[in-house]
């Protein structure tokens, strides 16, 4: 009797082994399914961030105070979402052990992406509190700085998202990264000229236009540092 159940088990033991690496891959798919689906939102919530960042810049030099404060309003909720997303994808990484040779880099380009909807929300908000004086033969400047910056953090969040599912495009879409980032840098430049060439602005003012112009010329910054960072992580993937 003692025999014959034996052999039951045993028996059960061999059918049910593939079962259960059929139930656990399954189980990983799925996970791998939901951290993808997480990954694509996150950087959607990042490039709204931006939009938002552009539309409330807009906004401000405008001088609608009212839609300036619905934008503000609007990225830190998008931040927020931001932030909520990145640790639920950190989490899924750990749990499920997926992709564990390049973890690491994985949440480094996370985190590094999760500055720019960063440093947008701080910029706004410092619009907020301080509330610069621009004069109106300054605004095209501002506006300029502004939609190039948000195109290198753009065009980076298209190379993140090649970086998950199309590794070769990775390269296609760095080099407008870099192109925006430079371009941005001689926006900033001739906005910085044009400020201290200025006969109507005290000092102070100026120096105050100045670091605000710093503050937008950040962001294109930043999308240049996630991008020499992504052009190491694909090389390393490619190894």
């Amino acid at each position: 009797m003692r025999r014959h159940r034996k052999g039951v088990v045993e028996r059960l033991g061999v059918g049910t082994a593939p079962v259960l690496r059929g139930v656990m891959m399954t189980i990983l798919f799925k996970a791998t399914r939901s951290l993808e689906n997480q990954i694509d939102e996150y950087l959607d919530t990042v490039s709204q961030g931006l939009i938002v960042f552009g539309e409330g810049v807009r906004h401000y030099l405008e001088r609608d105070h009212t839609r300036f404060e619905e934008r503000i309003k609007a990225i830190e909720r998008l931040e927020g979402m931001a932030d909520s997303l990145r640790r639920s994808i950190e989490g899924g990484l750990y749990g499920y052990s997926l992709i564990p040779e390049h973890r690491g880099d994985v949440l480094q380009l996370l985190e590094s992406i999760d500055d720019l909807i960063d440093m947008a929300k701080e910029t706004l908000n410092q619009f907020l509190v301080e509330q610069p004086f621009i004069p109106e033969p300054l605004t095209r400047h501002y506006t300029e700085l502004v939609q190039t910056s948000i195109q290198a953090g753009e065009a980076v969040i298209v190379a993140t998202r090649a970086f998950f599912k199309n590794l070769s495009a990775v390269k296609d879409n760095l080099h407008k990264v870099y192109f925006f980032e430079k371009e941005a840098d001689a926006i900033g430049n001739r906005l910085k000229l044009a400020v201290f060439q200025s006969d109507e602005l005290e000092l102070a003012q100026k120096m105050h236009l100045r670091y605000f112009a710093l503050h937008i010329d950040n962001i294109a910054d930043e999308a240049e540092s996630v991008a020499d960072r992504l052009t190491v992580f694909a090389i390393k993937r490619t190894l």
